[in-house]
């Protein structure tokens, strides 16, 4: 691999497109925020095709671009045209008058003590463009966007009032402490502010913590890394206007690439994508919103 991969959070975006040398082939990438590199499609290559199964996911290349995914934190494959069966329908749907579990920044897996490595998210080539964008973020960055953004009146809720949310402490925390303190500001804003007053608190804080929310191209995949020895991010489906329902959008689907494309010899380990599976559906009574993206984690 001939290109940097990591850099830092003070690197300045690149927006021109450069080349990277990877799996024997020479690549368009571009680097539009210090944790995302954009890979556009081979050199040469103008038509869409699916480069990421027959060559940057072979068994030989697949490892080190994983190791890509967790050292940069998001990796986007624009003009990828697949129909490979191992994706699936993403699921749970935000209504007007509550928000869904996808809307707060979450992990995937947050539920269980095996997270998967990344997750893959794709908008298929299909007739109807999509309109709602995924935002994604460094998880530390977006704890403290959230507490940045976080009005005065949540902040004195007994819940928080006794908490060290000084953002010199949220530097030294770790994914745990992290963790528990999200979830106690998400179910704060969840319980004290209306679905649209919370949807406009999570725009403030995707604009706090420079996430990468770019409309979804049509045959797009993103590779957010989730739990790894990298950058952890966390993500979120994120209106960025009122949601009033009613407006045709494009679907998307995905997987835990890590642990569902696998190498010959490899067994897919069911339980774990079952409890994964669960853990996506919508909520029942609040009882899976409390016990996941919104419990204490």
């Amino acid at each position: 691999m001939s290109h940097t991969a990591g850099h830092s959070a003070g690197t300045p975006p690149d927006t021109t497109t450069s080349v990277l040398e990877f799996a024997n082939a020479l690549w368009r990438v571009r680097r539009p925020k210090p944790f995302v590199l954009v890979i556009e499609g081979e050199v040469g290559q103008a038509a869409p095709n699916d480069y990421l199964h027959d060559k940057l996911l072979l068994p030989e290349w697949r490892e080190a671009f994983y190791q890509l995914v967790d050292a940069t934190g998001l990796v986007v494959c624009l003009n990828v045209h697949t129909q490979h069966p191992t994706y699936r329908d993403v699921r749970g749907r935000s209504s007007k008058g509550r928000l869904s579990q996808g809307e707060y920044y979450h992990h995937d897996g947050c539920t269980g003590p095996v997270k998967p490595r990344f997750v893959e998210i794709r908008c298929p080539i299909q007739p109807q463009t999509r309109g709602v964008a995924t935002a994604v973020a460094p998880h530390r960055d977006v704890v403290k966007a959230m507490v940045q953004v976080l009005p005065a009146e949540l902040a004195a809720t007994p819940a928080l009032a006794e908490i060290d949310m000084r953002l010199a402490t949220i530097s030294q925390m770790d994914d745990a402490a992290l963790d528990h303190l999200q979830g106690l500001i998400t179910r704060t804003v969840r319980k004290k502010l209306n679905a649209e007053g919370a949807r406009s608190y999570f725009r403030q804080v995707d604009a706090a913590a420079n996430a990468y929310f770019e409309p979804w191209a049509l045959g797009e995949s993103r590779f957010i890394a989730n739990a790894n020895s990298g950058i952890t991010m966390q993500h979120r489906r994120a209106y960025q206007a009122p949601h009033t329902g009613g407006v045709a959008n494009g679907h998307l689907v995905k997987r835990w690439t890590n642990e569902e494309l696998l190498l010959p010899g490899q067994v897919v380990d069911q339980a774990l994508i079952a409890a994964l599976c669960n853990e996506e559906g919508d909520e029942v009574d609040g009882v899976r919103a409390e016990g996941c993206y919104l419990g204490a984690h």
